[in-house]
C-alpha cells in the first residue's frame, strides 16, 4: 500500500482495541511501528489522533498510513498496488452509476477486490485517483463488498460526505438489497433469517459459522422473486446487519447455498450445465439512502453479462429486472 487509505470499521470489529484491530488486519505492523504512527498522528480515527487502547465503533473511519500492508523486508522495495491499465481505467469509468458533488456510486464487477492485501495488488482503492475528477481529494471508501460480489459500491467525494455516509452505514440507515440465485427453494415465499455468526479459522483459511452461543447477532430478510422447477430460486436479500459473509452463510444455513459458493455450499452449489457455475451469483442490486441535502436517492446496478446468462438459462422473467422495488 503506497498511499494513505481510510478503512471503515465493520460490525465484526466493533468494541475491540485499536492495537488489536491492527494485529488482526495488518499483522506486519509491529507494536513499535504502530506506536510511532500514533505518536506522530499518522493513524487517526474519524480525523482525530488516537491511542492504542481506543475502543472502536462500527462506522468509524481509520486512517492507515502507507506501508501497512507490506511485510518488513518489502516496505521499501515494492508497492502493494499494481499500475492500472488503460482498459482497467476505462472499465472503472464505465461502471459509474451515479455522481454528484458528494457521492459517486459504481457497479463493482465480481472478482475485483475493494481493497488491497498482501496477495491482492489490483483493487478499487488503488484506482480511486481516476475518479477524483474536479474534487479536491480522491474519493473515499465508505463501505465494502466481498471480492466475489458485484454491484453498488458507494464512494464519498468530500471529507464531510465521508463522515456523513459512514455514520449512516454505522447506524444502519442505508437500505441495501441484494439479488442471489440459490440451489433450492425456501419453504416460505418470504421470511427473516436470524442466525448469529462467528468468525473462525478452518482448513483453507477464515470461515464464518453460525454459532448460537458465541456468535454476534445477524439478521437477513428475504423474499422469493421467482423459481425454476423447484431447483433454483431467485431471491432478494436485505441484510439488517453487516456481518462478514452474512448473506452467503445465511443462505447456506437455510439449506439453499448461493450458486457457485463452494466455500459455504460445497458441491451442492455447483449445478451442472449452468453458465459460469463456479462464479458466486450474488449481486448488490440497490442502495437507498438520504443524502446530506435531505433528498432520498436509490441507486441500482444492472447485472453483468455473465450474470444475465445464468438468469436467462433458467428462464427467469427479465422484465422484472427493471420493475423491482
Amino acid at each position: 500500500m503506497s498511499t494513505v487509505q481510510t478503512i471503515i470499521v465493520e460490525e465484526d470489529d466493533a468494541a475491540i482495541r485499536l492495537d488489536r484491530w491492527f494485529k488482526r488486519n495488518y499483522p506486519s505492523v509491529n507494536h513499535g511501528l504502530l506506536q510511532k504512527w500514533l505518536r506522530t498522528g499518522q493513524v487517526r480515527i474519524d480525523g482525530k489522533r488516537a491511542k492504542a487502547n481506543a475502543r472502536l465503533e462500527t462506522g468509524q473511519a481509520i486512517r492507515i498510513p502507507p506501508g501497512a500492508d507490506q511485510q518488513p523486508d518489502e516496505q521499501h522495495i515494492q508497492s502493494k498496488t499494481v499500475e492500472s491499465s488503460d482498459a482497467d481505467i476505462a472499465a472503472l469509468l464505465d461502471s459509474i452509476l451515479y455522481k454528484d458533488n458528494d457521492l459517486i456510486a459504481i457497479n463493482k464487477p465480481a472478482g475485483l477486490a475493494v481493497q488491497g492485501g498482501s496477495k491482492t495488488l489490483h483493487h478499487i482503492d488503488g484506482m480511486l485517483d481516476h475518479l477524483q475528477f474536479d474534487a479536491k481529494d480522491r474519493p473515499r471508501l465508505v463501505h465494502r463488498l466481498d471480492k466475489d460480489t458485484s454491484g453498488v459500491l458507494l464512494l464519498a467525494r468530500t471529507r464531510s460526505a465521508s463522515t456523513y455516509l459512514t455514520q449512516l452505514f454505522g447506524s444502519r440507515s442505508v437500505q441495501k438489497k441484494y439479488w442471489a440465485l440459490v440451489a433450492g427453494v425456501p419453504q416460505h415465499q418470504s421470511g427473516i433469517i436470524e442466525a448469529p455468526l462467528l468468525k473462525g479459522e478452518r482448513r483453507g483459511g477464515e470461515k464464518v459459522l453460525v454459532n448460537f452461543e458465541d456468535g454476534k447477532p445477524a439478521e437477513t430478510h428475504y423474499r422469493v422473486i421467482e423459481t425454476a422447477d423447484q431447483k433454483v430460486a431467485w431471491l432478494e436479500l436485505e441484510p439488517k446487519t453487516g456481518r462478514t459473509h452474512q448473506l452467503r452463510v445465511h443462505c447456506d444455513f437455510m439449506g439453499i447455498p448461493i450458486l457457485g459458493d463452494g466455500k459455504y455450499g460445497g458441491s451442492i452449489s455447483y449445478l451442472k450445465d449452468v453458465p459460469h457455475a463456479r462464479n458466486i451469483h450474488l449481486h448488490a442490486r440497490s442502495v437507498e439512502l438520504v443524502l446530506q441535502n435531505g433528498t432520498s436517492t436509490r441507486v441500482e446496478a444492472p447485472l453483468s453479462s455473465k450474470m444475465l446468462q445464468t438468469w436467462q438459462h433458467f428462464g427467469f422473467n427479465l422484465n422484472a429486472l427493471n420493475n423491482d422495488s
